[in-house]
């Protein structure tokens, strides 16, 4: 059975809300990194039995937070037996702002694949980029590395823009799609 694993952090349940998007699309299961950086000790054994690993993690102040960071210094173990070597791989990331620095946390969570031996997969999908476009349509905020969103900070998870929604569960899909071809 091919496996997608979606591990994230969310500081305030706006990542945990495009994480659990994600993985509806992706028939993924989620992992949460807690307050502290930490998984549990049984969420390594599903990340290096899984086909694809789809990274979350909010931009703060221009990248991911401590949390997540802490968790990737935690792959080193991973990293020296080469557990994830040709594994699928993808990232999301959202802000508060339209862009937040989101393509710098991307950057990071593909560069952390890359250091894996991992095959990235980017979103796939054309930007909305017409006038008439609105926050409603897929990859309104024109990503392409990975998924964009937009949370607004004055709001709860609640507020995230449907557009932003849907291209996550289409991201999803396509992750999962992927990852069946190379499997």
């Amino acid at each position: 059975m091919m496996s997608v694993v979606v591990i994230y952090y969310s500081g305030y349940g706006h990542t945990q809300r495009v994480a659990e998007t994600v993985a509806e699309g992706a028939q993924a299961e989620l992992i949460a990194i807690d307050s502290n950086g930490e998984i549990q000790e049984s969420d390594w054994q599903k990340l290096n039995e899984a086909k694809a690993i789809i990274f979350g993690a909010p931009t703060y102040m221009g990248g991911v937070p401590w949390q997540f960071k802490k968790f990737a210094d935690a792959t080193s173990k991973a990293w020296f037996v080469r557990s994830w070597q040709d594994k699928v791989f993808a990232g999301f990331s959202n802000s508060a702002s339209l862009n937040g620095d989101k393509q710098v946390s991307l950057q990071y969570l593909q560069t952390l694949a890359s250091q894996h031996g991992g095959i990235w997969v980017s979103l796939g999908l054309p930007p909305s980029n017409t006038q008439a476009a609105t926050r409603q349509d897929i990859n309104n905020l024109g990503g392409s590395v990975g998924l964009l969103v937009q949370s607004p900070s004055d709001a709860d998870a609640g507020a995230i823009a449907s557009g932003d929604l849907q291209t996550a569960v289409k991201f999803g899909e396509r992750v999962a799609a992927v990852a069946k071809r190379f499997n």
